[in-house]
């Protein structure tokens, strides 16, 4: 009885047991690059069960399976969705390893196309560093639609710009050191060989670095993980550039166990959207991989995107309502041609040797070794004096700008009140022209040549010179199917050598390198090793110093995986080091100029951590929460590195605290995410350059306003939806609400030559403290901060394809004067108030501007075909279809530093120092055409 009892209980377990392992589990790749995708989609149709991949592109169903004869759907943004059959036997498990997904290139190839076309991307001001996560293309609805609508507008993900999102090409970090910011045209022009990217979004660990609050993007250009194939196209538009080239071709592994890639393209345009934004670029790319054994790959990468592009100024509302939203001043005629004065170069070639070691199924390492070097050269106009008396130079030229406050008819208006007919002249004058006369600057230097002297005006460049090294290695170890380890150490060296050059001369030999504006005769040397020196064409003159900086720094991972609930934790730790060295000595800090000064050096932790719960396949909820200490940039550390080696007080590290949560559903027709978040940075410094009127009472001088000690609040949320209503129809939709403020009132610092009008101004040494500026509630000038879009997309079975959305933008504001906000404003020479100081008028000139609300409306569409072995795809795209003008951003000007001055000024109907602005793009188009063989 007892043994029939054992055999009843031992076979009743047996088919719990067995029925308990009736599952389904499988894994998904890339089909082109053979890597896990993480987070697809998977359901089995017909019924309510859903899971999405994890980190390794797992997914498993062991709850209220059907079974017999199902259909399991594999599907994700930016790929084509895929439908499997099986069958589910009671008892038995249905495993499907390496389910292969192909990106869907109608979708896809033309979001990359608009993204890495240098457009908005360029500008040379912290406004214009619009999109963060600008190469994100995977991805939710909401990053598509912050990098593909949101972006014409100048909006920033989550009010933060580019230095806080890493970007990476195998695995090397392309953010710059100086800034922190990505030189994006240094990989412009070879989107054909972009496409494969490894994404990480906000705080999730990536495979490559501890990333920033706003994520990794790892670019792949390895040889062997291209899609085999050629491919040529042809671009047209009106934003930056008009005509583009591409035509790229990849071979795949070859039997040899060789492959290769190379693409070369050419933009070219005589004018972009503003006037006079010449363009000219070449872009070559080669990768070559040897795959040594199946264990060890190497592969060589070269890029060379040499590129020049002619800049865009921004202006004051009257400049802009006489002359319109696309007036540049920079440009004037030359012999019936445009010539731009402010050109910039970018000829930065990067070299990379990658190393990739399987040491075992469950553990790879990848080493990686950089050399970039090459400069980046910014073009402009300068005036001097030709001669020197009694050690001063003299015989200068006016400012040649069309734009120069004296020439405006604000000028007239306020200096010549009795007598506008001046004031009607200069509107004559600039409405009519209102452009550089090169003739007129050729013409005095020519002069000036036939008479001994030196030239008047100068055309030179500033450079910088880069030469940087960068190595690193990675581990990638899974321990079991639940759990993966990332580590890595990495290593950058960086020689910056910086100085102006004279390009030309126009039509004088020689230009006397001295500051034209100093007031004390030693101060008036750029050079005292080499006083009163006549430069010609080519040489080096104002400035030159070399900057160094060194990072080294590890970083660790722990990704854990399972069922019902997934988390990270990271680490990492970073030390920074700067020196400056001087090659010229200064004539205003001879004895804080030459030769090396102290090295600084900085060293910064991180460490964050995240869970996702995964209630049901449907329902998910992800928390995630960071604390990263960062050096600050060798922008931001210097307060005028081209004259000393002064640095910002009490320089330390930024510090940027941030949570986020989301919710996000899933089903086979809807799927949405709605995020709030939370980000602050304490102790960050900013640098201004400017000159000012009414320092320390009635004092002008050009100073460096050092913004120390600054903190920064950004919170809000964000949401995206999309249904697919029909197999063709789809609507869409995303909303970013957030509020972005100065937290704090922080301490303004300014420095200036070292001469008696400083001296009477206060200045010790040339250098002068003025408080805290009153920042607190300030909204920070960081594109709209709220954003909304909505649309649809139409996918015909034939290939074709249409979408359109309305876009609204809400809450963008002008970047404010800390000058003004600080005790210099009301004020005078001997500290105390001014005596006509009127609290409730002075309450409205600080009063910081709101643009108005706009909206724009964008059209896509595309088609395309197959004619034997080749693939013809078309893609267009309108921007700002009703041609909605609008502002995109803007800044106070510094120059009315007080009361009285900011007072007078507003008085007028149209104030002579007004803010500055930039205006975005009206109607644009986008058209390309490629071919696939």
């Amino acid at each position: 009885m007892n043994k029939a009892t054992l055999i009843l209980l031992f076979g009743f377990f047996s088919i719990v047991i067995n029925a308990q392992k009736t599952l389904i589990k499988g894994s998904v790749i890339d089909a082109y690059a053979f890597k896990p995708i993480e987070g697809v989609l998977v359901s089995v149709e017909s019924t309510n069960l859903l899971q999405l991949t994890n980190g390794l592109g797992v997914f498993v169903f062991n709850e209220s399976i059907p079974l017999g004869e199902q259909i399991l759907v594999i599907s994700k943004t930016g790929f084509i969705t895929k439908r499997y059959p099986i069958i589910v036997n009671e008892g038995e498990t249905v495993n499907i390893t390496d389910m292969i997904l192909e990106r869907n290139t109608s979708q896809t190839t033309d979001l990359f196309t608009i993204t890495l076309s240098d457009d908005e991307l360029n500008d040379d001001v912290s406004g214009a560093d619009n999109i963060s996560g600008l190469l994100a293309s995977s991805l939710d609805v909401f990053q598509r639609t912050a990098a593909f609508e949101f972006s014409s507008s100048f909006f920033r993900v989550r009010g933060l710009d580019s230095k806080n999102s890493s970007i990476l090409i195998n695995g090397i970090e392309m953010n710059k050191t100086y800034n922190g910011r990505p030189q994006w045209s240094n990989w412009g022009g070879i989107n054909d060989v972009l496409r494969n990217q490894e994404l990480t979004w906000g705080l999730t660990p990536s495979n490559y670095n501890f990333g920033g609050v706003l994520g990794t993007t790892n670019i792949n250009v390895r040889a062997s993980k291209a899609r085999p194939g050629s491919r040529l196209t042809y671009s047209s538009s009106n934003r930056s550039y008009t005509n583009r080239l591409m035509a790229t071709h990849a071979s795949g592994l070859l039997k040899n166990n060789w492959a290769y890639t190379v693409s070369v393209g050419r933009r070219w345009g005589n004018e972009g959207y503003q006037d006079a934004t010449s363009y000219s670029s070449n872009s070559f790319f080669t990768s070559v991989e040897k795959k040594i054994n199946n264990n060890h790959s190497l592969n060589l990468t070269a890029i060379y995107t040499p590129n020049r592009r002619g800049k865009s100024s921004p202006n004051t509302q009257e400049v802009y309502d006489l002359k319109g939203i696309k007036y540049n001043e920079y440009w004037g005629w030359q012999n019936g041609k445009k010539r731009n004065s402010r050109i910039k170069e970018v000829n930065e070639p990067i070299i990379m040797l990658n190393h990739y070691w399987d040491l075992n199924s469950k553990t790879k390492i990848n080493t990686n070794i950089a050399y970039q070097f090459g400069k980046i050269a910014n073009s402009r106009l300068d005036y001097n004096g030709t001669n020197l008396v009694n050690g001063f130079p003299q015989g200068g030229g006016a400012n040649p700008s069309p734009t120069y406050y004296q020439k405006l008819p604000s000028y007239a208006v306020r200096n010549f009140p009795d007598n506008l007919g001046v004031a009607y002249q200069a509107l004559q004058s600039f409405k009519n022209d209102g452009q550089i006369d090169w003739n007129a600057m050729y013409i005095a230097n020519i002069g000036n040549a036939q008479e001994g002297k030196n030239a008047i005006y100068a055309l030179y460049e500033d450079r910088v010179d880069d030469t940087q090294v960068t190595a690193n290695s990675m581990v990638t170890k899974e321990i079991n199917d639940n759990i993966i380890v990332n580590a890595g150490i990495h290593f950058k060296t960086l020689k910056s050598e910086n100085f102006a050059q004279v390009l030309d001369l126009l039509g004088a030999t020689t230009y006397l390198d001295v500051d034209g504006f100093a007031t004390e005769i030693n101060e008036a040397q750029n050079n005292l090793l080499k006083p009163n020196r006549l430069v010609t064409e080519g040489d080096k003159f104002k400035y030159h110093y070399h900057l160094f900086a060194n990072q080294i720094g590890a970083y660790i991972h722990g990704q854990f995986t399972y069922n019902k609930i997934d988390f990270f934790i990271s680490g990492s730790v970073k030390n920074t080091n700067y020196q400056r060295e001087g090659v010229f000595q200064n004539g205003g800090f001879p004895d804080n100029s030459l030769g090396k000064g102290d090295r600084f050096s900085f060293t910064g932790f991180g460490t964050k951590a995240g869970f996702t719960y995964k209630l049901t396949g449907k329902h998910i909820f992800n928390f995630n929460s960071g604390y990263i200490s960062r050096a600050p940039t060798i922008q931001n550390t210097y307060s005028n590195s081209r004259e000393n080696h002064n640095t910002v007080p009490n320089i330390s590290n930024e510090k940027v605290v941030s949570v986020d949560g989301s919710y996000i559903f899933r089903s086979p027709i809807i799927k949405a995410k709605l995020t709030g978040y939370y980000t602050k940075i304490t102790n960050a410094s900013e640098i201004s350059f400017f000159f000012a009127d009414g320092i320390g009472g009635d004092n002008t001088a050009f100073v460096q306003e050092i913004l120390q000690g600054i903190d920064k609040k950004h919170l809000g949320v964000e949401l995206g939806v999309e249904a697919q209503v029909t197999p063709s129809i789809k609507l869409k939709g995303a909303a970013a609400v957030g509020q972005f403020t100065y937290n704090n009132n922080p301490n303004l610092y300014l420095s200036t030559e070292p001469d008696a009008e400083a001296e009477e101004a206060g200045f010790v040494n040339g250098f002068k403290a003025f408080g805290q500026s009153k920042l607190k509630g300030y909204k920070l000038a960081s594109g709209p901060q709220n954003a909304i879009s909505v649309g649809f997309e139409y996918r015909d079975p034939d290939f074709w394809w249409f979408g359109a959305t309305a876009n609204f933008f809400q809450n963008t504001y002008i970047d404010v004067s800390p000058l003004t906000r600080s005790l210099n404003f009301n004020t005078d020479f001997d500290g105390n108030v001014f005596n006509d100081y009127d609290e409730d008028l002075a309450r409205v000139l600080l009063k910081q501007e709101r643009f108005n609300d706009y909206m724009s409306i964008n059209l896509v569409g595309g088609k395309s075909w197959k004619i034997g072995k080749y693939y013809i795809g078309l893609f267009a795209s309108i921007n700002n279809l009703l041609d909605e003008v609008y502002k995109t951003g803007g800044f106070e000007q510094g120059r009315n530093a007080n009361y009285r001055e900011l007072r007078d000024d507003k008085a007028l109907q149209t104030p002579v120092f007004g803010a500055k602005y930039w205006y975005g793009r009206g109607a644009t188009y986008f058209l390309n055409l490629n071919l696939r063989f």
